[in-house]
């Protein structure tokens, strides 16, 4: 559905508003409330698998209007239309404020780490911050889909050390190539509105957040962990290249016996 959306946004549109239009009644005016200036998956879509929301408005339970805001009164909302909704309690839904890394400091030897100028290495490791690792999931799916790849990949990666018998791993962004991108390809208010304060996405693998979850699992549960992205060192050592340490033990049956 997500592939349909950004591939063809038109057709998508279509498909979106004949559904729409047959669980609403045939009078109502759907171009105003449900044709947003955006496309599908330009901002996150809002579903009702069970069309329980359609239901209320053809019950007469819940009205909508489609307007802008021009400021809160006595009696409730004044409409730029000049329309006035009365309301006896509002739930403000807008204003989100995103923090990067929940809002957690990061240094590194005393300097300070300023997220929004780092690259994301498998959207899930920052450029040039050595051993640490952050969840982020996808935008266009099940976020815990993308949560447990990264927790997979974290466990690989240690094991991998761990055998290697090091204890520093940074990722290196040295293509010059690589261009920087908005981690979440999003339009809506609050994404824009973050965007700065976030880790950009590479232009490319690895640096580059995939939406999608197949591709993924091949890469993050299957694919080699020297990459040639990670330098890895054993702490005050100035870090060198990481060479793959002698196992019988594959990654994949480290991570296994590790959980």
């Amino acid at each position: 559905f997500y592939q349909i959306c950004r591939r063809t946004p038109g057709l998508a549109k279509k498909l979106l508003r004949r559904g729409i239009a047959k669980e609403l009644p045939t009078d109502f005016d759907i171009d105003t409330h449900f044709n947003p200036r955006y496309q599908p998956w330009d901002q996150r879509v809002c579903l009702a698998p069970d069309a329980d929301f359609f239901q209320a408005i053809r019950d007469g339970r819940v009205s909508v209007v489609t307007d802008q805001i021009e400021k809160f009164t006595l009696q409730g909302i004044l409409l730029k239309s000049g329309r006035e909704l009365p309301a006896d309690i509002i739930v403000t839904a807008t204003g989100l404020k995103m923090l990067a890394c929940g809002g957690i400091q990061l240094s590194v030897d005393g300097t300070p780490v300023e997220p929004g100028r780092a690259l994301t290495y498998k959207g899930l490791m920052l450029s040039d911050v050595p051993n640490c690792a952050m969840c982020v999931g996808y935008t266009t799916a099940s976020w815990t889909l993308r949560a447990d790849l990264a927790s997979a990949y974290v466990c690989r990666l240690l094991n991998y050390m761990d055998r290697g018998g090091y204890k520093q791993c940074v990722p290196r962004a040295d293509d010059p190539e690589l261009r920087p991108e908005p981690l979440l390809g999003l339009t809506s208010g609050y994404v824009q509105r973050g965007s700065s304060l976030f880790p950009k996405q590479g232009s490319k693998s690895p640096w580059l957040l995939r939406q999608n979850y197949i591709l993924d699992l091949m890469t993050m549960r299957f694919g080699a962990v020297d990459d040639g992205a990670l330098v890895f060192s054993n702490g005050g050592d100035k870090a060198a290249p990481c060479t793959p340490p002698r196992s019988r033990e594959t990654d994949a049956e480290a991570a296994t016996a590790s959980a």
